[in-house]
C-alpha cells in the first residue's frame, strides 16, 4: 500500500500507531501494509518538524517498536475506559 492509497481516516490512525510507544512497526505492516521507511515518511510530512524530530529522537532504538527486539511478545493491557473496536 502507498501512502497515496490511504484514506485522511488511515493516515491519521498509521500516525496514532506510529506515535504510540507499544505497538509496533509489525502492527503496522501487517494492518496497513506499510513498512517502517514508508511510516517514517508519513509521519516526516504529516507532522510539524519540531514533533517529527521528537518523534525520532523518542522512537529511535527503542525495543517496543521492534517485535524482533521485545523480551515480551504476547500480551497487552486496555483500559476499561478504552472503547474496542
Amino acid at each position: 500500500m502507498n501512502q497515496k492509497d490511504l484514506a485522511g481516516s488511515d493516515i491519521s490512525r498509521v500516525i496514532e500507531m506510529a506515535w504510540e510507544d507499544r505497538t509496533p512497526f509489525e502492527a503496522i505492516l501487517e494492518q496497513y501494509k506499510l513498512t517502517e521507511p514508508q511510516v517514517i515518511k508519513i509521519m516526516r510530512s504529516h507532522m510539524k518538524a519540531s514533533s517529527f524530530r521528537m518523534w525520532r529522537k523518542r522512537v529511535s532504538g527503542r525495543k517496543t517498536k521492534h517485535l524482533s527486539q521485545r523480551s515480551f511478545k504476547v500480551g497487552r493491557h486496555v483500559c476499561p475506559t478504552q472503547r474496542l473496536r
